[in-house]
């Protein structure tokens, strides 16, 4: 998979864009309308999350076969974004303006809350995003994703690193694209104010799509690493590792994020070194047992790929689900941003934190993940840890 994107101009431009006639409305509300929910995700293009919202429809469709919610039934659009700007932009005012959703849910995209997180707090909309990924998902009242995010599981992977590992020399490379670089820079300097180290190396000049990483872990085993922190995404990973094992250095480990956390990427590799390591964001898909079972379930019901992607999508979905049951009355865009307020914090299993909207959105929680690890030629998963690791309070 080679992954382009975006400029950080053209995201800049394209959220500029102003559409006519696009006011936000909040649902009829009558006895027998439908409750109009939707999502803006990367479907095609060069990076897709697809399983997100295929997740949420799942839930909704279940919720659906059972009555629907106090009788009205749920209608969920899922629009794709295709990795565009304009498009991104349209998909937003789409749904909100001319669908006039009274929410959204399970969305995952490269540029949706970058595009469109203003917009949707100009038209007072909440999104419970299934995976957040760019850093305007983390940074709005109006946006509360199911997961932890890429910036806090690079905090995480480090911690793990040095604090549970004992790694003392980590070298950070990363992937920088439209504004994650400073997020990013921002996650390591986390690290380094609760553990007071530095990393050894720092390189954010690391291609997606690279043809060739040799260079970047040369630069890394002069350095005297012992552990290489990536962001890098499946293919790039493991072109990380081939280039590790072309150097014959093979007591290196590999801190990556929950984005390579697939069974697909341990098909993949050969020989990971000293082991690669992810703090998952949600309970280990891998693992079988009560905790995923209900997801899992569905999951296979619906030929949904079990991923974390998916995982996500299923949470994000049955938060809004409960919000919705707690709703009296008329169900509109103003009820459920109340009943998202009002939310009593929501405990599961899934996830290292309780769920409440507010408190996720002004990201006042500790974030959490499981660490599991890809030994040298097990091409499996397994757990690394018996509880969630956590990124203490500030």
């Amino acid at each position: 998979m080679n992954i382009r994107f975006a400029s950080a101009a053209a995201l800049t431009a394209a959220a500029a864009l102003v559409l006519s006639g696009c006011a936000g409305g909040t649902g009829d509300g009558g006895e027998d309308a439908p409750i109009k929910l939707g999502s803006v995700n990367t479907i095609s293009g060069p990076a897709t999350f697809p399983e997100a919202s295929e997740a949420a429809a799942a839930v909704f469709d279940k919720v659906n076969a059972d009555g629907g919610i106090n009788g009205h039934k749920i209608e969920y659009k899922a629009m794709d974004d295709k990795a565009d700007p304009a498009t991104a932009t349209a998909s937003a005012r789409e749904l909100i303006g001319s669908d006039e959703v009274v929410g959204l849910v399970g969305g995952a995209s490269l540029l949706d809350c970058e595009i469109n997180a203003k917009y949707y707090e100009q038209e007072n909309v909440r999104s419970i995003q299934g995976i957040g990924v760019d850093p305007g998902c983390f940074s709005s009242p109006n946006i509360a994703p199911a997961n932890i995010g890429p910036f806090n599981d690079t905090t995480l992977t480090m911690l793990y690193g040095s604090e549970e590992l004992g790694l003392e020399s980590l070298c950070v490379f990363t992937s920088v694209i439209g504004s994650t670089g400073p997020a990013y820079a921002a996650a390591v300097d986390r690290w380094s104010e609760i553990t007071g180290k530095k990393p050894t190396l720092i390189d954010d000049t690391v291609p997606y799509g690279g043809a060739d990483y040799t260079p970047y872990i040369v630069k890394a085993k002069e350095a005297g690493c012992d552990a290489i922190v990536s962001n890098a995404v499946e293919p790039d990973a493991i072109g990380q590792i081939k280039a590790a094992n072309q150097q014959g250095w093979d007591d290196v480990s590999f801190l990556f994020l929950t984005s390579v956390y697939s069974e697909s990427f341990a098909a993949a590799v050969e020989n990971s070194g000293a082991g690669v390591y992810v703090p998952a964001e949600f309970f280990p898909f891998t693992e079988d047992n009560d905790i995923n079972a209900d997801w899992k379930a569905l999951m296979e019901e619906n030929d949904i790929t079990l991923t974390s992607f998916s995982q996500g999508g299923y949470l994000a979905a049955t938060f809004m689900v409960e919000a919705l049951k707690s709703i009296e009355g008329d169900i509109t865009r103003d009820s459920v941003n109340q009943a998202l307020s009002d939310m009593k914090p929501i405990d599961n299993d899934m996830i290292a934190y309780s769920y409440q909207f507010d408190k996720i959105a002004a990201q006042e929680f500790e974030p959490g993940g499981w660490p599991v690890v890809l030994k040298s030629g097990t091409k499996a998963w397994e757990k690394a840890a018996d509880d969630w690791l956590t990124i203490p309070a500030a």
